[in-house]
């Protein structure tokens, strides 16, 4: 309840939808990029339905929303798939809604399609063709396994150089797991943390130095923020407004930096595959088994729930079709 100033008592004005979505994604301690797009797949949906508000509408509205996107708009099926799990989040953790389960829903094609895995050649040139931060970086994801965010949002605490490991804070499911730090890297690696922890000490200096961190951590220790351990090893070299909190911080360096520099260095060597990060990580996976690696440790590096998920690299390793020699090899040659 609130006062006008005048005495009058009036009712608190109830926050907007997609404010209430937004705060319950922060409540759930998801991803600034999941929270965007759950935002922008409801209002997508309410726009399609003549703006009306979805405790007016449900299962059959959904349905036909879904079915929209696969057959008008021939969407992925991962994105029809991220389209049903924003509307669930909608109903089920805003409205407290359970929807009915939709089985007339016309699904999208998942097509199964091998990954795109770089010969070591081909990685060897992408690698030598990069330069300062960026070739750190990719040298990092093809030398661990890691994802691209993965990678940059590593804090300078989980870098030991001392054991070797490095630990992958919050993958892919929340979970942590620890990768390899290879040799190869540690001088480099080093290097960037001295001049992250320089930066951090300019900030401190500046009466900021600040850090994002998960809510929970943030508020059990409040002084963590400032300290060196958590900073990110590859900071952005200016500070930026948080979207959330609205202060201003030095976040890690933003991504497309580094897929910007991995196109660039594949249109420079001619290199005709389409890759990108992800391939590195698809080609350290690839190699480690190829050099006789057992399955079950590739799948605990790559941070992978399913076995069956990393069992599609032995797929890339059959030579020709199911390692089958064509017969033309065969003939005597001519």
């Amino acid at each position: 309840m609130l006062s006008d100033g005048n005495g009058v008592v009036t009712a608190a004005a109830a926050p907007r939808l997609l404010d209430q979505v937004r705060a319950r994604c922060r409540v759930r301690h998801l991803s600034v990029r999941t929270e965007r797009a759950y935002v922008g797949w409801i209002r997508r949906f309410i726009l399609a339905n003549g703006k009306r508000h979805p405790r007016e509408m449900g299962g059959p509205e959904v349905e036909a929303f879904l079915t929209s996107l696969a057959t008008r708009h021939q969407v992925a099926a991962g994105t029809q798939n991220q389209a049903l799990a924003a509307l669930l989040f909608l109903y089920r953790d805003v409205l407290g809604i359970e929807l009915p389960w939709m089985d007339d829903v016309v699904r999208a094609k998942r097509p199964r399609r091998a990954p795109v895995v770089l010969s070591v050649e081909e990685v060897q040139r992408l690698l030598l063709a990069m330069e300062g931060r960026p070739a750190l970086l990719a040298r990092l994801l093809y030398g661990t396994g890691m994802r691209l965010m993965e990678a940059m949002r590593l804090r300078v605490k989980d870098v030991d150089f001392a054991q070797r490991p490095i630990v992958v804070r919050e993958g892919k499911g929340g979970k942590d797991r620890h990768v390899p730090l290879p040799d190869r890297l540690a001088a480099g690696l080093h290097d960037e943390i001295t001049r992250a922890l320089h930066l951090h000490a300019a900030d401190l200096a500046a009466g900021q130095g600040a850090v994002w961190l998960p809510d929970a951590l943030a508020r059990k220790y409040p002084g963590a923020a400032r300290e060196p351990g958590w900073q990110y090893v590859v900071p952005a070299r200016q500070q930026s407004r948080d979207p959330r909190e609205g202060v201003w911080r030095r976040h890690h360096l933003d991504a497309s930096v580094l897929q910007r520099a991995i196109r660039t260095a594949r249109v420079r060597i001619g290199l005709h595959k389409p890759a990108s990060c992800h391939t590195l990580r698809h080609s350290f996976a690839t190699h480690l088994l190829d050099a006789g690696q057992d399955i079950r440790t590739i799948q605990a590096l790559l941070g992978h729930k399913d076995l069956s998920t990393t069992q599609i690299y032995t797929h890339v390793l059959q030579r020709g079709g199911l390692g089958v020699r064509s017969p033309l090899d065969r003939l005597p040659a001519t």
